[in-house]
Order: C-alpha cells, then structure tokens, then sequence
C-alpha cells in the first residue's frame, strides 16, 4: 500500500504544480495538520483515495470549514485498507486559543481511547500534529512533543508514528527516527510517501 503523508506546507507540485498522474497508484493520504482545508479537498479528488486527518494547532478553520470527502480520525481508531490508524492532533499548548493541549490534557485523551485500543487490539498508525518528546521535537514550549506519546508507543508498539509540527527550516530536521521500541517515526512536514 502506497501512503502518502502531508503537514504544515502545501507542496507546490501537489497542488501549484499539479500535473495529472502525480497521484498515481497513492492509496491512501494521512494529513498530520496546518493544512488548508481547500488543499486537502483537491487532493482527495485527484487521487481518488480516502484521506484521513488530524488537525494542527493553527486549523481553527475546520470548526467553520472542514475538508469535505477527507475523514477526521481525531480521538479514535479508524481501520482504513486493514490498517488501524489512532489519531491525536493538536501541539503542547503555548498561548490561549488554538488546538492544543497540556501534557495532562493529551494523556487525559489518551487514556478515553482504553476501550478502543482494547477492542482493536493496538494501532498500526499513531497520526498525530505534534511530535513524541525526544523524537525530532524542539526545546521551545511551542515545539516540544508529548511524553505520553512515547508511553503509547512503548505500550502498543505501532509500526509508524507519523507526524507534523515540526519545519525542515528549523534546522536539525530529521525525515526518519526509529523510535527505541521499534516504531518508526516519520515527520509528514510538506510531503513524504512510503510503502507499508
């Protein structure tokens, strides 16, 4: 299965640049958030593929405007193609507004997933908008990831954890980080594609 994984930045050819069979043989789009919702209903039509989303801090919009024919997979497991994906969005919370979250308000929703995660048996997919504590996150409060996310992965050991947040020009950027319990941590930051 062909995954492509998008965050933060529209990419220019997916969209600016759009030429037909750029989508060819993609099954799936997982959106890690900070999307334009326009931007996500373009590539859902063009690739003729379910696409899935959490939402980024900055994504406020989606209260008034969500991405029609994309699927919101915040706060569940959601089995697309035989994959179960669990998504929590949103980033540390670092100002008033906005989506986001302290680290006991993220455990507090993780721990509303026990059932889910028990009826599925695990997650193959952690889609998140911010990254794990420790894993290609930043010091700053804004750019820091969750340790809950780690404890989750330690738990359940899902092949990916795929995320957003955290930008190429940041520098130290990081594509790829195995996680120590195996998981591999992909940053979705404007665009990444993958065999599962």
């Amino acid at each position: 299965m062909r995954i492509l994984t998008i965050a933060d930045e529209e990419s220019k050819a997916l969209w600016d640049h759009f030429r037909p069979g750029t989508l060819k043989g993609v099954d799936l789009i997982l959106s890690c958030g900070d999307l334009d919702p326009d931007y996500l209903q373009f590539l859902v039509t063009m690739a003729n593929c379910p696409l899935l989303y959490v939402r980024g801090n900055h994504d406020e919009i989606y209260d008034r405007r969500p991405p029609l024919g994309c699927t919101s997979v915040e706060d569940r497991i959601y089995r697309c193609n035989g994959l179960r994906i669990l998504g929590l969005g949103g980033s540390m919370r670092y100002r008033e507004g906005g989506i986001m979250y302290s680290e006991r308000e993220m455990r507090a929703r993780i721990r509303k997933l026990w059932l889910q995660l028990r009826i599925y048996g695990g997650f193959d997919i952690l889609l998140t908008h911010a990254p794990a504590r420790g894993i290609g996150d930043r010091e700053d409060l804004p750019h820091q990831g969750f340790e809950c996310f780690n404890t989750l992965m330690e738990k359940w050991k899902p092949a990916y954890m795929i995320h957003g947040h955290i930008h190429r020009q940041y520098g130290g950027f990081h594509r790829i980080i195995e996680h120590p319990c195996g998981t591999k941590v992909i940053n979705a930051c404007e665009r990444y594609d993958f065999e599962f």
